[in-house]
């Protein structure tokens, strides 16, 4: 079905995107490998203080323009490189404000470290004055650069160590001088840490500005990993420390830095490399830090209260699981003005929001009912309203909404879809995302309620672009195995399909433990160039995916592999009963937890699948990291049969149909060892398969055009397979 155009004609016509003509699959294909499909945004949007007006980073990345919220009208320009003298950088790539909106923190061009860390340049800019002038002369880059409550200083690391700079004295102070590549790190992210808990910066100031507290990481006993680099006449090895599944963490430590007399104490949250810190902020005191701490198979959760000049730390709120105590319920922790809290919780089987006491006693619970919460957005204290994100009408939808003290629950906007928010410091105004998977983010203002202001961005141009391609329509299908478990999905069917005609179907999955793949959003993707080559298309959620509750979601713990392989069986079986799909021509595919599964597809579902894409995937979870493994799987030494049970390496030999095997060679989080064992099995069992290699890519395989390559090898394979 041919996507909606939002532009009257006049527009429409003037579009520089827009092509009467018809695209052809390969194009389709060009532009979806190419991210022409992905929507534009407002860059680097930031709230400033009066409510009124936001900030956006220019396109050229030179200029940061003040704008009026209820008009959309410029009113300002904050920062314009071209108008200063002497200026030392060319383009802005990120910023930060002080908390008086009084100065600013730029940095420039940014060099990857892992997923989500980097090093930059950054700069300080003096609003006022329209002087600019770099963080630090020591001539290295920096990281994770954050100024203090009051504006005078600026936190950040730099090779393993924690520094503050004094913006009134311009003097660099060394909070800690033990940093060392692959012994020591301060104040920023073991790699385990910023891969499973998603966060690079572990420091936090105190509101006040007299002390930094921060997470101290001895890997010293962790094991180190290389992987080879091909780029030089001669190879060279990345090393670097990975711990794996019942291998030694890192030891961690939280520590209290003291700005006015330069003395640092250890606080006595715990210590060892038998606990995680996943979290760690201020309250609103300034003598109590809070830290979340897990236990290592992660069954325990406290959310701790330490006191910085004791060190002594108390229990806010405790959850345990038989299973796992997930952490992710505690990334929303709200504090208000009298530090009580809020934070999300499961204790009652499904994801909700609770209101505790400063002293950690539940108040009330503020939502309820057989739905997940899946994001917290803030809560108006004068209003005593909530701010959330909920699949409360479908687990296929997102939805904004507030709750008020009685516990009203009122919608912002009920088109069907995904839908997020981003609130004003004041909680009364909101700018509101809205996607589905015919209409690409339209951004929106609106007030407290929901009620529309004003479009700041509705992305008309990619509606136009997209329009050009006549693309296909994704149909959300639910149905019930033969187990009695009833399942979400999607399918794409054939364009052009014909009456009578069977066709081959390919399989798109994760299915990785709460991960969603069956949303209502916006994600052009390979299956649209499928369909169009003659191929139906179909993604199935099964057991141990997210926003279903916590049972659905954690029944896979300790069997990984197992519900899910059976669901997605159950799936391919239930695709094969429609009339216009032939069973004998199924494959399923998959990226990292998605290749896992594939894997396991072709060697326990029977021969239900002709052929399987793999891409990057885990064949053997012992070798996987500590963080994500044990979480889910705990240590291998308490869970022996477990990890045999999906031991992929292991069941090579029982591998079932053809296979596409694909890996980059430098990939830090599931290592290119994983395929290479995998590979070996599969020799010494005489199985035949096809192999693609991307030599120096990480996890993603991205670069270039290293994209096309991939999806192109993919159509291929699945030519001559299916």
């Amino acid at each position: 079905m041919k996507i909606r155009t939002l532009l009257i004609a006049a527009i429409a016509l003037a579009c520089s995107t827009a092509v009467s003509a018809q695209k052809t699959s390969q194009e389709y294909l060009e532009a979806f490998t190419g991210g022409r499909f992905t929507p534009a945004r407002p860059a680097a949007i930031y709230q400033m203080n009066d409510g009124k007006h936001y900030t956006v980073l220019s396109e050229d990345g030179k200029r940061i323009v003040k704008y009026e919220y209820k008009s959309g009208k410029e009113v300002g320009t904050i920062v314009d490189l071209e108008s200063l003298d002497d200026c030392p950088i060319k383009e802005i790539k990120g910023y930060a404000f002080d908390n008086q909106e009084q100065k600013l923190l730029l940095n420039t061009e940014k060099t990857p470290i892992y997923r989500r860390s980097y090093t930059t340049t950054y700069y300080v800019y003096y609003i006022e004055r329209k002087h600019i002038e770099p963080l630090s002369d020591k001539g290295e880059r920096q990281r994770d650069a954050q100024f203090s409550p009051d504006g005078r200083m600026v936190a950040f690391s730099r090779d393993n160590n924690l520094y503050i700079k004094k913006l009134n004295f311009g003097t660099e102070i060394a909070v800690t001088k033990d940093g060392e590549t692959n012994k020591i790190i301060n104040g920023t992210a073991d790699w385990v840490y910023e891969e499973e808990f998603a966060e690079t910066r572990y420091f936090a100031w105190s509101p006040d500005s007299k002390l930094l507290a921060y997470v101290r990481f001895d890997e010293s006993a962790v094991e180190q990993f290389s992987f080879t680099e091909f780029e030089a006449p001669y190879t060279s090895e990345y090393t670097y420390k990975y711990p794996k599944a019942g291998t030694t963490n890192s030891t961690v430590s939280l520590h209290v830095y003291d700005c006015e007399n330069r003395t640092t104490k250890k606080m006595d949250a715990g210590e060892g490399n038998d606990i995680y810190f996943p979290i760690l902020r201020w309250t609103r005191s300034n003598e109590s830090v809070a830290v979340v701490r897990l236990n290592r198979n992660q069954t325990e959760l406290d959310l701790l209260s330490v006191n910085p000049r004791s060190g002594v730390a108390t229990k806010l709120m405790s959850e345990k699981d038989k299973v796992y105590a997930d952490y992710t319920n505690l990334i929303a922790l709200h504090f208000n003005s009298d530090n009580s809290f809020i934070c999300m919780s499961e204790r009652d089987g499904y994801r909700h929001l609770y209101l505790f006491n400063a002293n950690g006693a539940m108040s009330r619970q503020i939502t309820k009912g057989e739905w997940d919460v899946t994001d917290f957005y803030g809560y108006n204290e004068k209003t005593k309203t909530a701010y959330f994100q909920a699949a409360k009408e479908n687990p296929t939808e997102r939805h904004v909404y507030s709750a008020d003290a009685k516990g009203k629950i009122s919608c912002f906007d009920t088109r069907p879809g995904t839908h997020s928010a981003t609130f004003t410091k004041d909680m009364k105004m909101a700018v509101t995302q809205f996607n589905n998977t015919e209409t690409p983010n339209i951004y929106t203002l609106t007030d407290a309620k929901g009620k529309a202001i004003r479009t700041i961005a509705d992305n008309s141009r990619l509606v136009a672009y997209a329009d050009s391609f006549n693309l296909p329509r994704k149909e959300f299908i639910t149905f019930t195995t033969e187990e009695g478990i009833t399942l979400n999905g999607w399918i794409v069917k054939p364009t052009g399909m014909e009456d009578g005609q069977r066709y081959p179907l390919v399989m798109v999955q994760y299915s990785g433990p709460n991960s969603q793949e069956a949303l209502n959003r916006w994600k052009p993707d390979w299956e649209y160039y499928l369909a169009q080559e003659g191929y139906a298309v179909a993604c199935v959620d099964g057991r141990g995916t997210g926003a279903r509750g916590r049972e659905f979601r954690t029944c896979t713990y300790w069997h990984l592999g197992r519900y899910e392989m059976a669901d997605q069986v159950a799936a391919a079986k239930y695709f094969g009963t429609l009339p216009y799909i032939d069973p004998e021509r199924i494959c399923i595919w998959g990226w990292s937890y998605g290749g896992f599964m594939a894997l396991n597809c072709l060697t326990f579902g029977d021969g239900t699948f002709k052929a399987g894409i793999s891409v990057a995937p885990v064949t053997d979870w012992r070798l996987y990291n500590t963080a994500y493994t044990e979480r889910f799987m705990s240590r291998p030494q308490d869970n022996p049969e477990g990890y045999e049970e999906h031991d992929l390496i292991k069941h090579a030999g029982e591998l079932e149909g053809k296979l596409l095997l694909v890996h980059g060679s430098a990939d830090d989080n599931v290592h290119f060892q994983q395929s290479m064992l995998y590979i070996e099995q599969l020799v010494e069992a005489g199985k035949q398969f096809e192999m693609q290699v991307y030599p120096n890519k990480n996890h993603s395989i991205l670069g270039k055009k290293t994209r096309l390559h991939l999806y192109t090898r993919f159509n291929e394979f699945l030519k001559r397979n299916l």
